[in-house]
C-alpha cells in the first residue's frame, strides 16, 4: 500500500463514526421494481422510445411517492438534447477488391448529424494502437499524416499486449485503451474514419456485443456544429477481416500487431482504398435524466450523488424478428437498488437524518457513451465543487451473498478507504478487480463525473459472481428478470453502500484523489 493511500485510510478511520440506522432490504419492492423496469412492456428502456417514457414516468412517480424534492430545480427531469441516428444496415465496406458485410464482418456508424457520410477511394493507414500519450512517451501518430484518411487500429493498449507492468499499466487497461478515446484521438488527428480491430481478449467482450451495440439506433449529444469535429465513421472490424485486409497489403496482421506493442513502432500506409456509404435517419429530440433530492439538515449545500443509469439497448428488428434487450441486471437491478437506498435515507428522522444533501439519480444513454452523465457533468444542478462524491451502481449481484466486494482501481481516491472500512464491518474482504484489462473504471457514468474532478466509486458484479453472464447475457436478449434470483448479494451490497453513504452524509470529509491525474488537477481547480 502506498503512503498516500495509507494516510487516507488512517484519516477515515480517525473520523468520528456516524450513527448508522440499520438498512432493511425490502425484497418484495426490489423485485417489483426490477420486474417492471425489465419487462417487455418497457421495451428495453431505449432512449427516445416509448420505453423511455414509461421508465422516466415510473422513476418520477417513485421519487414523488417517497417525498423527495425535485433534483433539478423545480423538476425531477433534466432535459438532455440528443440526436438519434439510425444508419441503414444494408451498407457494405469495400477495401481494395474485398467486400465486407455489415454486422457479421464490420460495423459502422457516425455521430455527425448528417444524412449521409461516405468514404470514396479513401486511403487506408495502420496506426498501431492509435495512442498519443506523452506521459508514457508514446505517439502512434508521430510519423504519419492521417488527415482525411481511414485509420485501422488495435483495441486496448500496449500494456495488455505485453503484460509488462513497465509498459503503460501492464495488464490493467488505461483510458488510452478504450474505444471512446481512440475515436476522439483520431478525430483530433484529422482522420475521417476509424476501424478498431476486434479481438475478444483485449476487448473484454465478444463480437456479438459489438454487433448488438452498433447495428441499431445510436444516440449522441449535439454541439453547435452538428458534431462535425467528431470522427466521420466510427467502425469495428472482425479479427479475420483485419487479417484479410493486411494480407491484401502484403502484410501479416498478427505479426504486425506484436510489433505495434513495442516502442519505436512506426505507423504505415496500407496502399489500399476504402469505400463506404452510411445513410442515416436522424431524429433530434430530448431524453431525460431523472433525480430526486433529499436536502441535508445542516450541510445542505454539500451534495452526495447515488446513481444508476436507467437505459438499456431497447428493441431491434432484424429479418422480421423483433428482439427486446430488457437489461434486467444491466441495469434495472442498479436502478432498483438506488430506489431502495432512497427509501431508506428518506425514512430517517431526527438525528439520523443526513446532514448533507443526497441526490438519487438515473441518467439516460449510458450504453451509447455515457451521454446523460456527460450532460449532467457539464450542466450539474449545483457547481461540481459542491459535489462530495458520486457513487454508481452498474449491475448488482442478484445471486447469493459473497465474502468479498470488488474494488475498481487501486490508489485512485480516498473513497477506497471507505470501501475498506464498510467491507470490514460486514466481515468481508475487498477484492481487486479480477479483470483490470477490461477497463471497467472508464465504462460507466461515474467516469463522466471523474473528468470533472468528482471522485467516485463503482459497484458492479457483471461476470464475477455469474461467470455465464458476459458470454450469454451481457447486452443480449437473455438479460431478463428471474423470479428465482436469490438476491442475497443485493441485500449485502446495498447495506455496504448504505454504510458508506451514512459516513459521507454526516462528516466533514471531502475525499481526495490520490493518483496524479487530470481528475486530480480538475478538482484542484475547484479548490478541493
Amino acid at each position: 500500500m502506498n503512503t498516500s493511500r495509507l494516510l487516507g485510510l488512517l484519516g477515515v478511520l480517525l473520523l468520528p463514526a456516524a450513527h448508522a440506522a440499520p438498512f432493511n432490504f425490502d425484497q418484495q419492492s426490489y423485485r417489483q421494481d426490477v420486474q417492471t423496469l425489465a419487462s417487455d412492456e418497457f421495451e428495453g428502456r431505449g432512449p427516445l422510445s416509448h420505453g423511455e417514457k414509461l421508465t422516466v414516468d415510473y422513476l418520477e412517480k417513485a421519487y414523488k411517492s417517497m417525498g423527495l424534492a425535485p433534483g433539478f430545480g423545480d423538476s425531477y427531469r433534466q432535459s438532455v438534447p440528443i440526436a438519434k441516428i439510425s444508419a441503414d444496415q444494408s451498407m457494405e465496406l469495400k477495401i481494395g477488391d474485398m467486400v465486407f458485410h455489415n454486422g457479421d464482418e464490420f460495423t459502422a456508424r457516425t455521430e455527425q448529424v448528417q444524412p449521409k457520410v461516405s468514404l470514396k477511394d479513401n486511403d487506408v493507414v495502420f496506426v498501431g494502437y492509435g495512442i498519443n500519450a506523452p506521459e508514457y512517451h508514446w505517439n502512434d501518430y508521430a510519423n504519419i499524416d492521417v488527415k482525411g484518411k481511414t485509420v485501422i487500429l488495435l483495441v486496448n493498449d500496449p500494456g495488455f499486449a505485453t503484460q509488462d507492468p513497465q509498459v503503460f499499466k501492464g495488464n490493467a487497461m488505461t483510458y488510452y485503451g478504450r474505444w471512446t478515446y481512440k475515436y476522439e484521438e483520431a478525430a483530433r488527428q484529422g482522420a475521417k474514419a476509424v476501424f478498431i480491430v476486434h479481438e475478444t481478449a483485449p476487448a473484454a467482450y465478444g463480437w456479438n456485443v459489438v454487433q448488438n451495440s452498433n447495428t441499431n439506433a445510436k444516440y449522441t449529444l449535439v454541439d453547435d456544429n452538428k458534431n462535425s469535429s467528431h470522427i466521420g465513421v466510427m467502425g469495428w472490424v472482425q479479427h479475420k477481416v483485419a487479417q484479410k485486409i493486411f494480407n491484401a497489403a502484403g502484410l501479416d496482421y498478427d505479426q504486425l500487431k506484436l510489433t505495434a506493442a513495442k516502442p519505436g513502432f512506426k505507423s504505415m500506409a496500407l496502399n489500399l482504398k476504402a469505400n463506404l456509404k452510411i445513410d442515416n435517419t436522424i431524429e433530434l429530440a430530448t431524453s431525460y435524466n431523472v433525480a430526486g433530492l433529499l436536502p441535508g439538515t445542516t450541510q445542505a449545500d454539500e451534495w452526495l450523488v447515488m446513481h444508476a443509469h436507467w437505459d438499456h439497448l431497447g428493441k431491434t428488428s432484424h429479418n422480421g424478428e423483433t428482439r427486446i434487450y430488457n437489461g434486467a441486471v444491466d441495469n434495472a437491478s442498479g436502478v432498483a437498488g438506488v430506489l431502495q437506498l432512497a427509501r431508506h435515507f428518506k425514512g430517517l428522522k431526527g438525528d439520523d437524518a443526513p446532514k448533507r444533501s443526497m441526490l438519487f439519480s438515473a441518467f439516460t444513454a449510458e450504453e451509447t457513451g455515457l451521454i446523460g452523465a456527460q450532460y449532467f457533468a457539464e450542466h450539474p444542478p449545483v457547481p461540481t465543487k459542491q459535489l462530495v462524491s458520486f457513487l454508481n451502481i452498474d449491475g448488482m449481484n442478484v445471486g447469493k451473498g459473497v465474502d468479498y466486494i470488488l474494488r475498481y482501481g487501486e490508489g485512485v481516491s480516498e473513497l477506497e478507504s471507505y470501501l475498506d472500512k464498510a467491507a470490514k464491518a460486514q466481515g468481508r474482504r475487498v477484492k481487486a478487480d479480477p479483470r483490470p484489462q477490461n477497463g471497467l473504471m472508464f465504462r460507466s457514468d461515474h467516469f463522466a463525473l471523474a473528468k470533472q474532478g468528482v471522485p467516485g466509486l463503482m459497484f458492479m458484479s457483471l461476470g464475477d459472481t455469474d461467470p455465464d453472464y458476459i458470454a450469454h447475457k451481457y447486452h443480449q436478449g437473455a438479460d431478463d428478470y428471474d423470479p428465482n434470483w436469490d438476491l442475497g448479494g443485493v441485500s449485502q451490497d446495498l447495506a455496504l453502500i448504505s454504510d458508506i453513504l451514512t459516513q459521507l452524509a454526516n462528516n466533514d470529509d471531502w475525499p481526495k484523489w490520490l493518483e496524479a491525474s487530470d481528475f486530480k488537477k480538475r478538482r484542484a481547480q475547484d479548490g478541493l
